[in-house]
């Protein structure tokens, strides 16, 4: 068993890339960390972690993730809304059932976690959920339209939330990371229906974040951007994270509509986590 502290957090998705550093980064903070995934052994200690199994798109799993974390440690401080998978292939090589897979992940399993800790938090009248995001919640990105709408159904809940629980002491923060170095692309659900027209831009996109997963930043520079979300005595509603975050922003309030926002990220090697 890690050693107890007075802060408890509970990082979803970290047995890998920003999950992982961020379960590290939030323990050096002074946290007691349970990390989860959905292969881990109940209560297995990863370095001072200690892991739970959870899958984020079975209510039973999640609500029994919470019920154990509180009976070892009696609240919750901090929820990391960590795990999610990708989209890639145009909208129209992609079947309603794999675009709902990506939503149950990254939207419902969200917040089913939410909806698990939120009356906890309020009860003990402090907390704070911090929903992992992407540039991608903000600005357009051809071929991962499903992954791009779910991070935009993210930003839009996690900012409504935030309205409704700050008066009891809870907020709802995002992190919107750009270009990560991690093994993102291995989760990527891909088109089952691949059409010859799109493959040339596919091709293209996949080039461009393979790219992006080999340059793009350690994930504990995303890592030290969640601890100062968790942390920060007057927390800001977007944390933006790595080289490159507030540039893609910019350019999406100031691009004209009918001009390619997405044409620009791309030429700053944009890619998401």
């Amino acid at each position: 068993m890690a050693v107890e502290t007075d802060q408890i957090a509970l990082v979803t998705g970290a047995s890998s890339g920003i999950g992982e550093a961020a379960a590290h980064e939030l323990l050096g903070a002074g946290f007691t960390v349970y990390g989860t995934s959905r292969k881990a052994a109940a209560g297995e200690n990863r370095n001072g972690i200690v892991f739970l199994p959870l899958d984020v798109t079975n209510d039973e799993s999640v609500a029994a993730v919470v019920r154990e974390v509180l009976e070892r440690s009696g609240r919750i401080d901090v929820l990391v809304n960590n795990a999610g998978v990708g989209s890639s292939g145009a909208s129209e090589e992609s079947s309603v059932a794999q675009d709902q897979v990506v939503f149950d992940v990254n939207v419902f399993g969200l917040l089913r976690m939410t909806k698990a800790v939120l009356p906890h938090m309020r009860a003990q009248g402090s907390g704070r959920v911090i929903n992992m995001s992407s540039v991608g919640g903000f600005a357009p990105q051809p071929f991962m339209a499903s992954y791009v709408s779910s991070k935009h159904a993210v930003e839009g809940y996690s900012e409504s939330v935030d309205h409704e629980v700050r008066e009891h002491g809870v907020r709802v923060l995002l992190v919107e990371p750009f270009n990560t170095s991690t093994a993102f692309d291995a989760s990527v659900v891909r088109g089952d229906n691949p059409l010859p027209i799109y493959e040339r831009g596919r091709h293209t996109f996949e080039d461009i974040l393979a790219d992006g997963m080999k340059t793009g930043a350690d994930p504990a520079v995303i890592a030290k951007v969640i601890v100062a979300a968790a942390t920060d005595p007057k927390p800001k509603l977007r944390y933006r994270a790595g080289s490159g975050a507030g540039r893609i922003s910019m350019l999406r309030r100031l691009v004209p509509a009918g001009s390619s926002t997405s044409r620009s990220a791309r030429s700053t090697n944009s890619t998401v986590r």
